[in-house]
């Protein structure tokens, strides 16, 4: 007679609750986070796919005639098995926050709604499901080939056109413009540049209907600018020095 061990009454109350995770929520894509009846499942599955893709490695290093030194820690097919007969899904090659955020979007569709297309419309189960439907279309080519064929088959989701794709990021040199832009700012307001490290300023950027107002970091900023002294360009540091910059 096969002797239980505490590993294995271990996994039968994670298994548990995992069933009645999913029960619950219709999947095993649980966050981190997540609880059932008191057992951590979240932390119980992020194990429990570790050991899964290990087991996975080991069978792909035999496949290969590879030496295999240990197999400790490696899931067993019938566990694997356990869990996909819960959910298919549960341990799949990209982040498991991808994956849940499709299966939620997929049943939102399957109750014969639209495909959500707004940030801050649509929450299932804590995830702005328009937010992420956005953010595929806007990164459709960061996808692998079966994530943009489950996204485009299976959600229609188009990937964005040019006219909507965001602007090019702020270049390191007109992040520093708008640091001093900052500084300027605080030094026409209180005569110096002393500021708490954690003091966030805000300034308008761009114009007419496009203006806006960005917050910057200026007290880390300002601590980075001064232990940078010697290597920064000698326009910057008199730049600087006329904000009231103390290097010392």
């Amino acid at each position: 007679m096969a002797r239980h061990t505490h590993a294995d009454t271990a996994w039968t109350e994670g298994l548990a609750a995992a069933h009645g995770w999913a029960a619950e929520h219709g999947h095993l894509l649980t966050p981190l986070d997540a609880a059932y009846q008191g057992a951590v499942v979240g932390i119980w599955l992020k194990n429990a796919r570790a050991a899964a893709r290990k087991a996975q490695e080991i069978e792909q290093r035999r496949a290969e005639g590879l030496l295999v030194e240990s197999s400790a820690g490696a899931m067993t097919r019938a566990r694997r098995e356990q869990l996909e007969e819960i959910d298919p899904s549960w341990c799949p090659v990209w982040p498991v926050t991808w994956q849940r955020r499709f299966h939620l979007v997929r049943q939102h569709l399957d109750t014969g709604q639209a495909l959500p297309t707004v940030a801050g419309v649509v929450v299932r189960q804590g995830e702005d499901l328009g937010r992420w439907v956005t953010s595929v279309r806007l990164g459709c080519d960061q996808l692998t080939t079966v994530q943009q064929w489950m996204c485009d088959r299976i959600l229609g989701i188009e990937p964005a056109g040019e006219d909507e794709m965001p602007k090019a990021r702020t270049s390191q040199a007109d992040k520093w413009a708008m640091h001093c832009t900052a500084a300027a700012q605080v030094f026409a307001r209180e005569g110096n540049l002393t500021v708490p490290r954690k003091h966030i300023e805000a300034i308008s950027t761009g114009d007419g209907q496009a203006q806006q107002d960005v917050g910057m970091k200026l007290g880390t900023w300002v601590d980075s600018q001064r232990s940078r002294a010697v290597t920064l360009m000698p326009e910057r540091v008199e730049l600087l020095s006329k904000l009231g910059m103390r290097w010392a």
